[in-house]
């Protein structure tokens, strides 16, 4: 099947990219690990083979081909450390065609009004807090994406260009710019995907731009002073298998399996060696009448080193969320990290879709057209 010909391809690609890995950042542009809309994040992320509507384009960009609607707006903002950093996610996406979707996403993860005491102490050794100023240090994406229907039922592909903006005050920026492709192939209830982030390799290029002052007060401090260079962010690969199951007529549950694999080198996951490591990911949705949605999740499992020292223990994040369809508008809400099982902080998410025009109504229009 040529479901399995794509999903070789993408596997062969990432695993390729072992050979620079070597040179690759560990963890970098992991704002984009975060995730995007409470569905999904109450799902624990297992999303790549069940996405499709306007998120696909961070997910898995295959399945905007499979939007239901004309167009879709989606909106999300959650917040971390008591409020101190900021995420943000907008999306937009539309139908061009029977086959073909596109759409555009933005995520920004972002501290402000960070106080900045470098210019604390003016030349005469006086402590002058009017010299105190704020600066932000903000990591933006922008993804845009397009997806396309083969002439297969049920096989659609896609891809994203990404490009990302990291900025800290003044002092520093970064540009990256790099690739994401998808697969999915769904036949009636069942469906199965692969996603590839970053399968060209994203390059981050930083610059500085310290004052004399700032510098001064690096080499006082014993830190190291920053100098141009390049961050590598090393493909990972993301397998998803899914299937629902229509309980009589209102009821329906959807259970989904990802399988996270990152090539920047050993993680504290579940399965890892020095090259690569792979980490699972397990999430359901209970449907009513598709309007009420319940749901649950389970991922991010760390394998870390006891306090004690005597061994490790393995942590997780389960994730539990809400969901509810008012017509044209998604309003989903979802709570991470129930029961403090993990190392990562709770959150409370909060997230809207809207479809602009449902299908029912552009069916509407286009009969309108030719029948006058």
């Amino acid at each position: 099947m040529r479901i399995y010909k794509h999903l070789s391809y993408i596997a062969c690609f990432c695993l390729a990219q072992l050979a620079v890995a070597q040179n690759a950042v560990k963890y970098s542009n992991e704002f984009l690990s975060i995730g995007v809309g409470a569905r999904a994040l109450g799902m624990s992320g297992a999303q790549v083979s069940i996405v499709d509507d306007v998120t696909s384009g961070f997910w898995n960009p295959a399945g905007l081909a499979a939007m239901s609607d004309k167009t879709q707006v989606a909106l999300m903002h959650s917040e971390y450390f008591a409020g101190i950093a900021k995420f943000d996610y907008g999306a937009f996406a539309t139908r061009i065609d029977d086959r073909t979707a596109a759409g555009v996403s933005v995520v920004r993860f972002g501290i402000d009004d960070i106080p900045d005491t470098s210019e604390l102490i003016d030349a005469n050794g006086n402590i002058n807090y009017d010299r105190v100023t704020s600066f932000s240090a903000a990591d933006l994406a922008v993804l845009l994406s397009i997806a396309r229907k083969s002439k297969k039922a049920g096989l659609s592909y896609g891809a994203s260009i990404k490009v990302v903006n990291r900025r800290i005050g003044d002092f520093a920026k970064a540009w990256g710019f790099g690739i994401d492709a998808g697969v999915r192939y769904q036949k009636k209830s069942f469906s199965l995907a692969a996603s590839a982030k970053d399968v060209t390799t994203t390059f981050n290029a930083w610059s500085f731009n310290l004052s004399p002052s700032q510098i001064e007060a690096f080499n006082a401090t014993g830190n190291v002073i920053p100098v141009n260079s390049n961050e590598i962010t090393m493909p990972s690969l993301t397998l998803g298998a899914a299937n629902k199951f229509n309980l009589g007529k209102k009821f329906t549950v959807l259970p989904t399996l990802d399988l996270i694999t990152t090539f920047d080198g050993m993680r504290n996951t579940v399965i890892r060696n020095s090259g690569w490591s792979m980490n699972p990911a397990a999430g359901i949705e209970a449907g009513f009448k598709n309007l009420i949605f319940l749901r649950g999740g389970i991922g991010n499992f760390q394998s870390l080193q006891k306090a004690d020292l005597t061994g490790r223990e393995m942590t997780y994040q389960p994730n539990i969320g809400l969901g509810l369809r008012l017509g044209p508008v998604n309003i989903d809400y979802a709570f991470s990290d129930i029961g403090d099982r993990s190392t990562a902080l709770y959150s409370h998410i909060f997230s809207l879709q809207f479809n602009l025009k449902p299908k029912a109504a552009a069916a509407s229009s286009t009969e309108k057209k030719t029948n006058p």
